[in-house]
């Protein structure tokens, strides 16, 4: 007879989340966020507040504890991974297995050193397996995954070795491209590295097996509003991580799924991808050339990111999309879309397109008052296209579209000399190394164009 214990009515936070830094936020396609906005913290549909983890109970990652929130704004906390929830419950669900009892909390130690301490939410064992399940905790991140349940089933296996299964709402690889086979339970090699180590303390894996699947309630339905689908990720959410911990509001959210994008159409085979600021450019540039789904990169702010990474890894064509004010950016030079860190010069547009614009302040008012906004919209386009050839190469075919806040085409570059001094740039694209935890599976969002 199977023994099931229930550890929480609610779906609470599973363990304690590390103070970070506080700043404005904007969502990410990862559900974590960028600093520049003033916006407040809005959840998504599965990312209630955190109950139980008051600053001044809170633990940070390193194990210290988080002191006490007495200044405004409060400290922003740090969270988990899915990796490292899985990680955890794979503990307490081997040592339930080898020993008869749950460590409750389970303590795991992660690539960095720190050794967090995790509460079950619920735990279950019969004959040959155990099943061990943690509530994500993503700190003040506003992720996807928030919340979510991370269940672990052992179970002892006649066949040596660790044997990694997708339980349901864990997605399975179907597209190559990604550092993990075809096939095979979406879970990240930090991950599953994590979960291995745990395994072969206790067992001799070239003599004895066992069979560890991961499950994710709702994770199929949480897994429609991420690139999941796009990237070839089918039947649920990945299991991630390369730290183990959340960075709250961190821009390598959106880098990282850029680059596992491209890396997706590259082996695919693709030879024209698109990149897009937000869901009515991208809508837009689809149409234009019946490009498939798979073949739209999110690009959001980051263009430099985004260029930097694909001069690296080329595809023979790219087509950029966006709205007047992001492209008019990008024509200036600037790698760095976010109205944070680049604004439009309008005087910049007046001597491009050799119009007065009267009274204009913003792109937008600049296409209302110039006489010939065709002329406008080509100047901005061709001039856009220049500066992404600079950083590009010359071996990437270029072509740059704009659309209205209704999705409307404007009009597009067509011939655009390469501007190929780059110190004309306004400095190198972001260093995407430096930006924090890199996560998938988590939503998109994007500009209105």
């Amino acid at each position: 007879m199977a023994k099931e214990t229930s550890k929480n009515s609610k779906r609470t936070p599973s363990s304690e989340a590390a103070q970070g830094t506080s700043a404005p936020i904007k969502r990410t396609p990862s559900g974590e966020a960028t600093q520049g906005t003033s916006a407040p913290i809005s959840r998504t549909p599965s990312s209630e507040t955190a109950q139980g983890t008051s600053a001044s109970t809170s633990r940070a990652p390193s194990g210290e504890a988080a002191p006490g929130a007495s200044a405004s704004p409060a400290p922003l906390k740090r969270g988990w991974t899915t990796g490292a929830c899985a990680t955890a419950a794979t503990k307490a669900a081997l040592t339930a297995l080898l020993d008869g009892d749950f460590p409750d909390p389970v303590t795991i130690t992660l690539p960095g050193g720190q050794t967090p301490a995790f509460t079950l939410t619920t735990s279950a064992q019969g004959p040959n397996w155990a099943q061990a399940s943690i509530t994500k905790d993503a700190g003040d991140d506003p992720d996807i995954t928030h919340g979510a349940l991370i269940e672990v089933r052992v179970a002892t296996s006649a066949t040596p070795g660790l044997h990694f299964h997708a339980g349901a709402g864990v997605g399975v690889v179907t597209k190559a491209g990604l550092p993990i086979a075809v096939g095979a339970p979406s879970i990240s090699p930090v991950p599953r590295q994590m979960m291995t180590e745990v395994v072969a303390k206790r067992l001799d894996l070239t003599r004895q097996g066992l069979d560890l699947s991961i499950s994710i309630p709702d994770g199929e339905a949480l897994a429609a509003q991420t690139w999941n689908g796009r990237l070839g990720i089918v039947g649920g959410l990945s299991i991630l991580g390369t730290t183990g911990i959340v960075v709250p509001y961190s821009c390598a959210a959106w880098i990282h799924s850029i680059h596992r994008g491209i890396d997706v159409a590259r082996a695919e085979g693709l030879r024209h991808v698109a990149a897009a600021t937000g869901n009515r450019s991208e809508i837009g540039i689809q149409a234009l050339y019946g490009l498939p789904s798979h073949a739209l990169l999110d690009m959001g702010d980051f263009a430099g990111a985004l260029m930097k990474y694909l001069r690296a890894h080329p595809i023979p064509r790219l087509s950029i999309a966006g709205g007047l004010g992001k492209i008019s950016k990008l024509a200036q030079g600037h790698g760095d879309l976010h109205s944070a860190r680049s604004q439009v010069d309008v005087n910049f547009l007046r001597g491009l397109s050799g119009q007065d614009l009267p009274e204009a302040e913003t792109a937008a008012q600049a296409y209302a008052a110039a006489t010939d906004p065709a002329a406008l919209v080509r100047a901005i386009a061709d001039r856009a296209k220049g500066q992404a050839q600079a950083r590009l190469g010359p071996s990437i075919e270029i072509d740059v579209q704009l659309f209205s806040r209704m999705g409307d085409h404007l009009g597009g570059s067509e011939s655009g000399e390469p501007l190929l001094d780059e110190s004309s740039l306004d400095g190198p694209a972001l260093d995407e190394t430096a930006l924090g935890e890199p996560t998938l599976g988590e939503p998109t969002l994007g500009e209105p164009v």
